[in-house]
């Protein structure tokens, strides 16, 4: 009996299986795979969206390779990738580390994890508020009998967004990484330190191991939205409705920059398209790249 209703029950969990999946199915493939696999066409194409397509073939790959804006941006999507994940881990973790003890650590996340419920947008008028030329810092510094604002500041714009996009990414971090390192029983770091393990020696020895399945999913969720950054960087730098100086884009604003941005739109969809396509190659490889390197057994405790 219990034998043909386990059979009843698979048999009616086998019907219910695509009434459920295919909707979802079916959205993935029409949202995401149907436009992916458009934009990879279009990149062989010259196309301003309106007229008849012209096919190209690579012209738009090679001509992507000769540009010094597009290497400028995929330099400064790399800068965002790397320096800015080792950045935002470090300091992450750092902070993680010394809240772990420390009391009122939920009001002090909390505080840190602000930045984050805040609209992008705003935050980075803000953050160009302070930091622009004529802006908070530059008439603070007036005020003070300081009389020019630091040349750093005015020469390298892209370290002041750098340095934006890791402050509101650092409590979005924390709050994952102390999820984890809260999930560690305590007697743990009662043992190491009655064996005269050091801060580090415990941080080596006990909290990285136990957190390294949160450290692989924190740092495949850097990876793909450090490459997606684009608010920011268009609001920071961007003046009178006109598109940011190509020194501070990245591979996502030079997309935009070369389709709809600024006061006279470019509308070479073909060209973006090919960028769109060598960004997403630059995605896969690296997350792919960091699964592999990240691998390792899993603790249990």
């Amino acid at each position: 009996m219990s034998q043909s209703r386990g059979t009843a029950f698979e048999r009616a969990e086998a019907r219910l299986f695509w009434p459920f999946v295919l909707p979802a199915t079916l959205l993935y493939l029409f949202f995401f795979l149907g436009p992916a696999f458009a934009s990879m066409f279009i990149s062989f194409n010259k196309w301003d969206g309106i007229t008849t397509m012209q096919w190209v073939g690579v012209n738009n790959y090679v001509r992507l390779m000769r540009d010094e804006a597009f290497q400028q941006s995929f330099l400064n999507t790399l800068v965002l990738l790397l320096g800015g994940g080792a950045v935002v881990f470090v300091l992450s973790f750092l902070l993680t580390m010394v809240l772990r003890e420390m009391r009122g650590r939920k009001l002090v996340r909390q505080l840190l994890f602000f930045p984050n419920i805040i609209s992008a947008i705003v935050l980075s008028f803000f953050w160009g508020f302070i930091f622009q030329s004529g802006g908070l810092l530059e008439n603070a510094l007036a005020s003070a009998g300081v009389e020019s604002m630091p040349q750093l500041l005015l020469k390298h714009p892209f370290a002041v967004i750098f340095a934006g996009i890791c402050w509101t990414s650092i409590g979005y971090y924390i709050t994952i990484l102390m999820a984890g390192v809260d999930r560690i029983p305590a007697y743990y770091y009662e043992a190491a330190r009655l064996d005269g393990a050091s801060a580090w020696s415990q941080f080596r020895n006990v909290t990285l191991p136990l957190t390294w399945d949160v450290i692989a999913a924190t740092a495949t969720l850097w990876t793909i939205s450090s490459l997606k950054i684009f608010e920011f960087i268009l609001t920071f730098g961007a003046s009178a409705g006109d598109l940011p100086p190509t020194g501070v884009w990245n591979t996502a604003m030079f997309i935009y920059g070369k389709t709809f941005g600024g006061l006279s739109p470019q509308l070479q969809f073909g060209y973006a398209s090919a960028a769109a396509v060598v960004t997403v190659v630059t995605v896969v490889i690296f997350v792919a790249l960091l699964r592999r390197l990240m691998r390792r057994e899993s603790l249990e405790f």
